[in-house]
């Protein structure tokens, strides 16, 4: 694992917690050696984690659309940031320039970022590690949804195990560092998408 890719919101929430373990993680990834790829802001959630990692002396890659490139005020100091067409443009490099993915508290776009990476997951189009850093409960309802879909047999047990969960960053980095994929059907490639 070099690059870890995190999702998460253009606005910080409103718990302080959230900030607080965004700046962690991102200093986390950076002492580990690792490089940060994130949706290229600098506002909000975004520009805490891309700020932690740059301060913590480590590598920070955006990928942000041309139209959000100003409205999401763009980072300024990143060691890279890539403007792409659209968002589907957005989510294919993040996706080709990370080996995991952790999804911090956000919003739409998070979780929607977080769905497509575990669905293509499940489809075998990537083996890269997914997971929630869940601090303060905030994925709590969402755990336990994933989890109901399992029970009522719409998410098999061997693909529950394809999103993480944690509500410590340093654990979540560890376990991400020694996923193992578990073997599951290959029902696509990449080139198929």
């Amino acid at each position: 694992m070099k690059r870890v890719c995190v999702f998460c919101g253009a606005n910080p929430g409103s718990n302080p917690a959230y900030v607080e373990a965004a700046s962690a993680l991102g200093a986390g990834i950076a002492e580990r050696g690792l490089e940060l790829v994130y949706g290229g802001g600098s506002v909000g959630m975004m520009g805490v984690v891309a700020d932690a990692a740059l301060a913590a002396g480590g590598r920070a890659i955006g990928v942000i659309p041309r139209g959000l490139a100003t409205k999401e005020l763009a980072h300024q100091g990143l060691t890279e940031q890539h403007i792409v067409a659209n968002m589907h443009e957005r989510k294919a490099m993040m996706s080709e320039l990370a080996d995991a993915f952790i999804a911090l508290p956000g919003g739409f776009g998070t979780l929607e970022e977080l769905f497509e990476v575990t669905t293509w997951a499940q489809l075998g189009i990537h083996r890269k590690p997914v997971a929630v850093l869940n601090i303060a409960g905030y994925y709590d309802a969402l755990v336990a949804m994933i989890d109901t879909a399992r029970d009522q047999e719409f998410i098999g047990d061997d693909y529950r195990q394809l999103l993480l969960d944690d509500n410590d960053g340093e654990r979540l980095l560890k376990r991400l560092a020694e996923y193992q994929s578990p073997n599951l059907p290959t029902w696509m490639t990449f080139d198929e998408t």
